[in-house]
């Protein structure tokens, strides 16, 4: 049965098929004939402006299957993508890119059917500035898992009887059950630099939430809750560039929030709350992970290889990618340590 999905500002006729196994599933649109399918090459530094107004056609900005079968040497791939006005190094990445994060999916797959079959609880906490790509790279980590046996947490502003509640309780209702997997899309430690820093809370919430928050991860510890704590860093400048394609397109305008739009102007109160954060909640027991995450992508992979590496589930030996995180995207939390978002 045929679907209509617009593209390009035209409909396309689309037929369902398997994505074939040479080239990112998610950059092209399928045809009928495999040696027919499109490859987009825009380069995606380009405005929507330049896009429009340039004498190419979107066709001229794509590349066949056909066309790759005949590549040969890195001469020809520069020429073809010379002859395309693309970026070769670009697509050769996210070829790259889409080729790890499947396999790493697969071993989250794996990873999933262990905590079920062992009783594992295992939450995860991504933190992290506005806009550094906590939401993005939990769709990735969960895209392909039993959606029984895990779920994703993103509280909202708390009720009137929250407010009135200690206040990790409504944390501790969402907490892993026996072979679960909690991805929290912000956690308690909202109130250790969020809420200070916008007003939400007082000095006295603060300093009662900084003494209790590592009693309280080390009685999880020791019930044998597994936590994971990610910090996604990324520069100033990174920030506003994400918050203006936010507001471009109007896909993504649900993810502004009045927080959103006062946060590059309290940069630095972030970053001191930020700091008192990791200097009294990180411990052997519990540590944070800090995750440059200026480029997305790399971020999700090496955050992805991290609980792989961690965790000892059936079929670890025989995976097909590589587990062990680069040190250089992501490493422990260490006082002398550079961040993007100091």
């Amino acid at each position: 049965m045929e679907k209509k999905v617009i593209d390009s500002s035209k409909v396309v006729s689309q037929t369902k098929r398997k994505p074939t196994d040479i080239i990112p599933k998610r950059r092209y649109v399928a045809k009928k004939n495999n040696d027919d399918v499109r490859i987009n090459l825009i380069d995606k530094s380009k405005t929507k402006d330049d896009i429009l107004n340039s004498s190419e056609s979107v066709l001229d900005q794509t590349v066949t299957l056909r066309e790759l079968k005949f590549l040969k040497t890195r001469n020809d791939i520069r020429n073809l993508f010379k002859g395309k006005n693309a970026n070769a190094q670009k697509f050769l990445w996210s070829v790259k890119y889409e080729t790890e994060l499947e396999l790493l999916q697969v071993e989250l797959v794996k990873l999933q059917r262990w905590i079920q079959t062992s009783g594992a609880r295992v939450a995860i906490l991504f933190e992290g500035r506005d806009a550094a790509g906590k939401g993005g790279t939990i769709r990735r980590f969960t895209e392909h898992m039993n959606p029984r046996a895990m779920r994703v947490v993103a509280l909202a502003k708390p009720t009137d009887d929250e407010f009135g509640q200690w206040y990790f309780q409504r944390y501790i209702k969402q907490l892993p059950n026996k072979g679960e997997i909690v991805f929290f899309d912000r956690s308690w430690y909202n109130r250790a630099v969020v809420e200070p820093v916008n007003g939400f809370c007082t000095k006295q919430n603060y300093d009662t939430f900084m003494q209790q928050v590592p009693e309280f991860e080390h009685m999880l510890y020791e019930d044998g809750i597994i936590i994971i704590k990610f910090w996604f860093s990324i520069s100033k400048e990174e920030q506003l560039k994400r918050f203006e394609s936010r507001m471009d397109n109007p896909l993504k305008q649900w993810k502004i929030s009045p927080v959103d739009m006062e946060a590059q102007k309290k940069w630095d109160s972030y970053s001191k709350y930020k700091e008192q954060m990791f200097s009294k909640t990180h411990n052997s027991f519990c540590p944070w992970l800090i995750v440059k995450a200026n480029d997305k992508q790399k971020a999700r992979l090496e955050s992805m290889r991290y609980v792989l590496s961690l965790l000892p589930y059936d079929g670890k030996e025989k995976s097909k990618v590589v587990l062990h995180p680069n040190p250089n995207i992501i490493n422990r939390y260490h006082r002398e340590s550079k961040q993007l978002d100091q």
